[in-house]
């Protein structure tokens, strides 16, 4: 199945490229024509080979498909959380390189967006947890936008203590909730 995701993204690739170049119709003076290179330059070799070939719409639009879900699948294999100090909400040096790495994606994504989801541990109230979330979902996005990313592609929310991944009262199970998460949206969505 992996192999012919890959073929058609290779395919939709090829044929975007083919496709997006259109081609202009030569307009030629009678001085032109009548020149020895005349019938070369009506039609030059690789359109001629190109012309042998030929592919259905709904192929084309198949494999545009599925190399579109295949990228959004990669994208999201890149994206990973962060995670933050206790009843802190500045972005450690360790988190820098996977929001450089959000970054990169979304800027080869044009289309792409975030949710930035600020989560904390079972520590404290529902209200100030909220507001910590809050702050550090905040300053994520902060982030991404002095690296380059527009303010209107990253949307943030918080959950507080209410999606935790780990539910031990161990210092490394709320090690692992304090995090911001990332959900990348793809277009229209």
């Amino acid at each position: 199945m992996r192999k012919i995701i890959l073929v058609l993204a290779a395919l939709a690739a090829c044929m975007m490229i083919i496709t997006g170049c259109a081609q202009r119709k030569v307009v030629q003076t009678p001085e032109q024509q009548a020149g020895p290179a005349a019938e070369s330059a009506q039609k030059p070799a690789a359109a001629k080979d190109l012309s042998k070939e030929s592919i259905t719409e709904k192929e084309l639009g198949d494999a545009r498909k599925a190399a579109s879900r295949y990228t959004a699948k990669e994208l999201a294999s890149k994206i990973r959380d962060i995670h933050f100090d206790f009843d802190r909400y500045d972005i450690r040096d360790d988190a820098k390189p996977a929001l450089k790495e959000i970054s990169a994606v979304l800027a080869k994504n044009l289309k792409a967006k975030v949710v930035v989801e600020g989560h904390c541990d079972e520590r404290g109230t529902v209200e100030y947890n909220l507001a910590l979330g809050d702050r550090r979902a905040s300053s994520a996005k902060a982030y991404l936008v002095s690296l380059g990313i527009p303010s209107g592609r990253i949307d943030t929310v918080s959950y507080g203590k209410e999606k935790p991944v780990c539910s031990d009262n161990t210092e490394e199970c709320w090690t692992k909730n304090r995090r911001d998460h990332f959900a990348l949206l793809e277009e229209g969505k």
